[in-house]
């Protein structure tokens, strides 16, 4: 299937099960197949971004809609085109031909002015801005009381959103799960494959080698498989961890490392096994946590002390980041 075919599916979905949800205000795709060549092959480990505007708790989820994997989230509504414009994430998303469906014309009149205006450098600017903010929040913000996989995706995710400083300034899709892989491409298009190690060793895997990274895939592999099995409807991430989902969370992982970007694997990897956990715990149940803790271990990240030193370092490092941002603009 194509990309563009792919969009059209997400089209009819929306039109047949998605415009029928409480306080439904129309829809837009965000995500990689947005951004993707229409006319390129949909890959297996890829699924369709779809963001509906409806009622607080709307919350589908991930499935199988016509052969295609959907990812379906929604918001309450979104704010004017400036305010959009300065979002890093939807920006990424009005700038292109997102509108799916717009019962006010709202959605589509925003989506002009952001295609005029993305790639203003004021806006550039206010963006990155914006993701510098969310790595000073999710590391300022980390809480040894909380449970291991929380604490665990606070530090994770702070960290990788230095990814999305760099790739918001160049102009690119800040990617979730391939974020490492994307930013690697930025960098080398403007010969800074050096920030790009330092990005890897903030995350604890620039050393890391690829039978390493193998051994910690094939226990992401079981703890998937332990959690895909049981159901925990509260959970927020519950429809990611299915054997639907499979291909997009073990196997896209699978796909990076065999093309020799195993250290680029490792983020998404970590990010899972997570999910897993926390996914096993909204159900009662435990076990599994030490493939996680020696995938920690090998990124020097095993305790909260290490992971608070690792984001105290990667904090007093922000001012040069900034600097390579703005020098990508």
């Amino acid at each position: 299937m194509l990309n563009e075919q792919a969009r059209q599916v997400a089209g009819r979905w929306v039109e047949m099960e998605g415009a029928r949800l409480p306080g439904f205000g129309g829809a837009f795709l965000t995500g990689s197949v947005l951004w993707g060549d229409p006319r390129a092959e949909l890959p297996p480990t890829s699924d369709v971004d779809v963001m509906l505007i409806a009622d607080p708790g709307v919350r589908p989820g991930k499935f199988a809609y016509e052969g295609v994997l959907l990812e379906v989230s929604s918001l309450p509504g979104i704010g004017s085109a400036d305010e959009v414009l300065g979002d890093y994430h939807l920006a990424g998303s009005f700038h292109l031909p997102c509108v799916l469906a717009d019962p006010t014309g709202r959605l589509s009149a925003i989506q002009r002015v952001v295609a005029r205006d993305f790639a203003a450098r004021p806006w550039t600017t206010a963006r990155c801005a914006g993701a510098m903010d969310r790595v000073r929040a999710f590391l300022g913000g980390m809480d040894a009381s909380a449970p291991l996989p929380g604490q665990v995706t606070t530090w994770l995710f702070g960290t990788g959103v230095t990814t999305h400083v760099l790739l918001v300034a160049g102009l690119r899709n800040p990617t979730v799960r391939r974020r490492y892989a994307a930013v690697r491409d930025l960098l080398a298009a403007h010969g800074r494959l050096d920030v790009h190690e330092t990005l890897l060793d903030w995350l604890g895997c620039a050393g890391l080698g690829a039978a390493r990274v193998e051994r910690h895939l094939a226990a992401l592999e079981t703890v998937f498989d332990a959690a895909a099995a049981v159901r925990a409807p509260a959970y927020r991430f519950d429809s990611d961890i299915t054997a639907q989902a499979r291909p997009v969370a073990v196997d896209g992982s699978r796909d990076l490392i065999a093309r020799g970007l195993h250290r680029e694997a490792v983020f998404w990897i970590v990010a899972t096994y997570a999910r897993c956990l926390a996914k096993r715990a909204a159900a009662g149940e435990r076990g599994y946590e030490d493939g996680l803790l020696e995938l920690l271990a090998d990124l020097g990240a095993e305790t909260f002390a290490d992971r608070r030193r690792r984001a105290d370092r990667v904090l007093a490092r922000l001012p040069g980041l900034w600097e390579t941002a703005m020098s990508l603009c």
